[in-house]
């Protein structure tokens, strides 16, 4: 079986990824976006269980899926999903001193992830996650007032 193309091109994807990021955000460089993305990524699997978790991370481009899983403690106990407000505290708080995220951020992450993978396939799986899973990586979702 020859190297699948997902893999073969997963720097290209990662970078047009994070550009994106830096688009959406007003960012200014890569090392603001990584930290946003790890931080929306660390608050939705908060929300997950493992199962679905590993499902979710499938459906993702090889180096997002490894900034999905990266130094997780799958210990910690499940969180339900929570306004919008209250999820973006939450990512802001990663490494706060060091994060730019705006309060648009869940939003900005998951505009990028859109525009550069599989749109459809994403859907699919967040239909099968649990209630609030797919109005988190909801493009629709307006930025707060």
């Amino acid at each position: 079986m020859t190297m699948p193309m997902d893999y073969q091109h997963a720097a290209e994807n990662f970078d047009r990824f994070l550009l994106a990021v830096i688009e959406n955000a007003g960012l200014t460089t890569r090392n603001q976006a990584y930290t946003m993305v790890q931080a929306v990524f660390q608050v939705f699997r908060r929300r997950l269980d493992l199962s679905d978790a590993i499902t979710f991370a499938n459906v993702l481009p090889p180096l997002q899926r490894a900034v999905f899983v990266a130094e997780w403690d799958t210990g910690q106990p499940r969180l339900p999903f929570a306004d919008r407000e209250a999820m973006t505290l939450e990512a802001q708080n990663l490494r706060r001193h060091h994060n730019f995220a705006p309060d648009t951020c869940i939003r900005d992450v998951a505009l990028a992830l859109r525009r550069t993978m599989n749109e459809a396939a994403l859907d699919r799986v967040l239909a099968t996650l649990p209630d609030g899973a797919a109005e988190f990586w909801g493009a629709h979702v307006s930025p707060p007032d």
